[in-house]
């Protein structure tokens, strides 16, 4: 089973910015937010958690996207992935993000490239 959803692009609507995620298999309306983000260092992402009755997915969400993705979080705006024109509401979004941007601030564990892009954009 798939276990990573690639976002390919943003969409802005009123008070809320769209991650607009590639086709998958997933039974999309099983999925659910878990709150909590990961951060790929190799792809340069952040990675929402989402999860069904059997196992969780990430929705990689690439650093082509984070300038949008500050600005809704700026503006605190909601923010969903849509996939298979379902929209989940990525709940937590916000305060994950400052809790990771603040722990990667200067720190090497996360590997240079993603320290200085996450500097670059949110900082």
């Amino acid at each position: 089973m798939q276990n990573k959803i690639q976002v390919k692009s943003v969409e802005k609507r009123e008070n809320a910015l769209i991650f607009c995620a590639e086709n998958t298999e997933l039974c999309v309306e099983e999925l659910k937010a878990r709150s909590h983000v990961l951060v790929d260092s190799d792809n340069l992402s952040f990675l929402y958690i989402l999860e069904n009755e059997t196992s969780f997915i990430y929705v990689s969400i690439p650093h082509t996207c984070w300038e949008e993705l500050k600005h809704a979080m700026q503006n605190d705006e909601k923010m969903f992935v849509r996939i298979q024109d379902v929209e989940i509401e990525l709940e937590q979004m916000k305060e994950e993000l400052d809790y990771l941007i603040e722990n990667i601030e200067g720190n090497a564990n996360y590997g240079e490239k993603l320290v200085n892009e996450v500097e670059r954009v949110f900082l």
